[in-house]
């Protein structure tokens, strides 16, 4: 336990500061809102806060197109509102870390509206910029994040730019040394304002290609992926083994990395001992409803094995070298209640299941702002009332498959990415208590039964049990550094495993499942005592309709195999 670094022991919660606690009646969440809260997230057993941006930006993406990485968008306060958040998280034993956004910019941004001044701008090299092809097309068929050409053509400057999600988001030119330095004095200097670490977004799309070429299409507008074209090229790992070097080496801080693209067998190279980050958010275990595509409107069925293979290769992947982020959700993905189980289950048990496989496996729990009440989806009666870019998007690729207006809108109230940013749900009164103004997005109507007020005082809420596992995590070693063996790999109902330290062992056991189900382990029978379930008893070894278990069974080795 000693050789384990804070991070490595505690939670973090990642807020979504536009939709989190609005302290000023406009309708936004902002910093003093998070101040105000403290409380409540140390209460949950916190020890760090990931900060979705909150830097100057025009706000098309939500923060994730920054016009000043070093000043604070005035809807969200101001640096002083944010040195305060700093210094009143650090004396309840939290730390604050920052998101940084560095693949690309707004298209505000200074350096950017230099680039397209003229070709022989001095940042002009700062950005990807390529010639028309000879009829004027853009250079390559690729397709951005978003949807739509990955380039945009400047009537100014005559050629195009590259940029993997909107066409107000640029992609910077990593190749360029300049570019890399003052990125890393950006990360220096939130460092310098005491901040506990980064969450690095969109990292694997750093690196271009050497070359710009066309590939085969995957859709109806004749375009590819960009995803496919860019993500985790020859040579990225070396930019991030400088930037480990000029920012993060020595300091005691964690780096967690957006990583979509990168396979469990290439963790070892990303992260631990000999890699660039602490832990790595990679989505191997969230893209089994995803065609390679990533098209929303084609979605796939997916199997619990494929889940449980998921997830038990990274436990292994991160077993000696590395460590592991583990997490259902984030302000990307839908409310992990639905995109893992259907509208009908019951989700206060279901919300719980995904709680216990969240804090008892190997690794860093990743809380997101409402997943500890069982937040859920919201289904909007028009695109128009969206505000998601990428949702925009991805409902016109749904038409140009030959869905219905309604089909790709069932798709959005899927998918969207508004699902888990509607307004957190603090109490019963108006607008879930997120603001005494308008609030920006519309706030899930069920608040006025799920919400952390009604939940902090009933000892069955999906809160409070965030609590018991929190405590239990505290109290148990073997959830902190005991190794992960799973059980029951062929179930496809059941999510079993083992953590094992010393003569001692945890058995997890979660149904996945509507139907009940026998789960017979001899280790349990014999020797196994509850600690915490989801239901009020557990008088036998089957398991009811998404039911969650953990059992200790203490100082017995070797241990008895399990029968499936």
């Amino acid at each position: 336990m000693d050789n384990l670094k804070w991070w490595q022991k505690t939670l973090v919660y990642q807020i979504y500061p536009k939709s989190f606690c609005d302290s000023s009646g406009d309708g936004s969440g902002d910093l003093n809102g998070i101040t105000e809260k403290l409380d409540y997230i140390r209460d949950l057993g916190v020890g760090a806060i990931w900060l979705t941006p909150v830097y100057v930006s025009p706000m098309v993406d939500n923060g994730y197109d920054i016009a000043d990485y070093r000043n604070i968008a005035p809807e969200y306060g101001t640096m002083t509102d944010m040195e305060k958040l700093i210094g009143e998280a650090k004396k309840r034993g939290i730390r604050i870390v920052m998101d940084l956004v560095f693949n690309h910019t707004s298209d505000q941004h200074s350096w950017f509206k230099e680039s397209r001044v003229d070709h022989g701008n001095c940042k002009r090299d700062w950005y990807i910029w390529r010639d028309a092809r000879p009829d004027g097309a853009p250079p390559t068929n690729w397709r951005g994040i978003f949807g739509g050409s990955a380039w945009t053509f400047d009537e100014a400057t005559k050629q195009y730019y590259l940029h993997t999600f909107a066409k107000e988001q640029p992609d910077l030119n990593w190749e360029n040394p300049e570019v890399r330095n003052v990125l890393y004095e950006i990360a220096n200097f939130w460092l310098d304002k005491g901040v506990g670490g980064f969450r690095i977004d969109a990292i694997t799309y750093i690196k271009k290609p050497e070359e710009f070429k066309d590939l085969p299409a995957d859709g109806p507008d004749g375009m590819s992926n960009v995803h496919v074209a860019t993500a985790n090229q020859p040579g990225i790992l070396e930019f991030l083994h400088e930037f480990k070097r000029e920012v993060f080496a020595g300091k005691d801080i964690f780096t967690v990395a957006e990583a979509n693209g990168v396979s469990t067998e290439e963790l070892p190279q990303w992260v631990g001992r000999n890699g660039a980050f602490d832990m790595l958010l990679e989505f191997s275990h969230m893209d089994l409803d995803m065609e390679a595509s990533s098209l929303w409107c084609r979605p796939v069925d997916w199997k619990l094995t494929k889940l449980k293979k998921a997830l038990s290769n990274s436990q292994r992947a991160t077993s000696e070298n590395g460590w592991y982020p583990a997490f259902f959700e984030n302000h990307d993905q839908p409310r992990s209640v639905n995109k893992f189980f259907p509208y009908h289950a019951d989700q206060k048990l279901v919300a719980k299941v995904l709680a216990t496989v969240l804090f008892t496996l190997k690794g860093t729990p990743f809380i997101y702002e409402g997943e500890e009440l069982g937040m859920t989806n919201i289904k909007l009666s028009s695109i128009e009332c969206y505000d998601d870019i990428a949702s925009k998007g991805q409902y016109e690729i749904a038409l140009q498959e030959g869905f219905s207006r309604q089909q790709a809108l069932e798709f959005v109230w899927n998918y969207s990415r508004d699902n888990a940013r509607t307004p957190m749900q603090w109490t019963s009164e108006k607008h879930a208590g997120f603001t005494s103004g308008e609030p920006w997005l519309p706030v899930n109507e069920n608040y006025d039964e799920l919400n952390a007020k009604q939940e902090l005082q009933d000892e069955g809420s999906v809160l409070r049990y965030y609590h018991r596992l929190a405590k239990l995590r505290q109290e148990y070693d073997i959830l902190l550094i005991g190794s992960y063996e799973e059980l029951l790999e062929a179930d496809e109902q059941i999510f079993a495993y083992r953590r094992v330290l010393d003569k001692n062992k945890m058995i997890i056991l979660c149904n996945f499942s509507g139907r009940e189900k026998a789960c017979n382990l001899t280790e349990i029978e014999d020797n196994g005592k509850l600690l915490i379930s989801n239901y009020r008893d557990a008088p036998n070894l089957v398991l009811r309709a998404y039911e969650a278990r953990v059992y200790l069974c203490e100082g017995r080795n070797p241990f008895e195999g399990c029968s499936q």
